[in-house]
């Protein structure tokens, strides 16, 4: 059986940036039963916290080395995971960004996958399925 999985910001730069959590991220992409997606949205978010932290050129490495992982399935912004997304911020606590995570796990019954504690809210209220990954110490 397929296990499917959204990937946020969050986990994204804890696998380019060799954090904790980078190992838990590579297994799912490297698995066999595991089927992995992304946000557009989450995608620009990394693009633009690596070119300001660390410059352009890696902002462009990050973008190409997304494009080359054919596992990685990217979900554009539609209307109605826009409108999905503007719901799950009405709850508040998450940033927009954020929200299009949520709202593509909701959407494709995955799991998303982040360290980041404000989505336990959603975890809480909409049934948000989580896989935690561990926080920096």
């Amino acid at each position: 059986m397929t296990r499917r999985y959204v990937l946020d910001s969050y986990a994204l730069l804890a696998l380019l940036q060799d954090e904790p959590g980078a190992q838990e991220v590579e297994d799912l992409i490297t698995s066999a039963d595991t089927e992995i997606s992304v946000s557009v949205i989450n995608l620009g978010e990394v693009f633009y916290i690596l070119a300001r932290k660390v410059g352009r050129e890696a902002a462009h490495a990050f973008e190409n080395r997304v494009m080359e992982t054919p596992k990685l399935t990217i979900a554009d912004a539609s209307w109605q995971r826009v409108k999905n997304a503007a719901a799950l911020k009405s709850v508040g606590g998450l940033s927009f960004a954020d929200c299009f995570g949520a709202a593509l796990s909701l959407e494709l019954d995955a799991t998303l996958v982040t360290g980041d504690p404000e989505f336990k809210r959603l975890e809480e209220t909409v049934g948000l399925k989580v896989m935690w990954l561990p926080r920096k110490g």
